[in-house]
């Protein structure tokens, strides 16, 4: 196991290599100096996607549309799963609607689809609005 780990800045989505042991939610981004955790999803786009998907921290995102009702009612138990779960975990959101190349990347054909990305690979994907305890399951059961 490595002693240290690459994370993502949900800020300015410059890496910083934190020690494993340091690895907590007062950690701070070596580039922009804001928190390498906030206990929210961030937002993910063409532009720094890849940077949250193949740093060492897994990555769940969701894929949603602003007229998409199950998203709607999805978007508070995933926002409550990104403060329970960091930082063993990065929670993201990608609003198809606006970044329609990463939905087509995906193969995204139904909303809401939620994939778990390790080190830039897919894990798993699920396709539908899940119960808050079910969809915190379905992570832990990757981590």
């Amino acid at each position: 196991m490595s002693d240290s780990q690459i994370l993502a800045c949900p800020h300015c989505h410059r890496k910083n290599r934190v020690p494993s042991n340091r690895t907590s939610t007062e950690g701070r981004c070596g580039a922009c100096k804001q928190p390498l955790f906030s206990g929210h999803p961030i937002n993910l786009t063409q532009a720094n996607f890849n940077a949250h998907a193949s740093s060492d921290l897994p990555l769940v995102v969701d894929f949603w549309a602003s007229w998409c009702g199950p998203c709607k009612q999805f978007a508070p138990v995933f926002e409550q799963a990104a403060a329970a779960l960091e930082p063993s975990v990065r929670l993201g959101k990608v609003d198809t609607e606006a970044e329609q190349g990463l939905a087509q990347r995906f193969g995204i054909r139904s909303i809401p689809t939620l994939i778990l990305f390790k080190q830039g690979k897919e894990v798993d994907r699920l396709s539908g609005a899940l119960p808050p305890a079910q969809f915190k399951a379905w992570v832990e059961q990757h981590l």
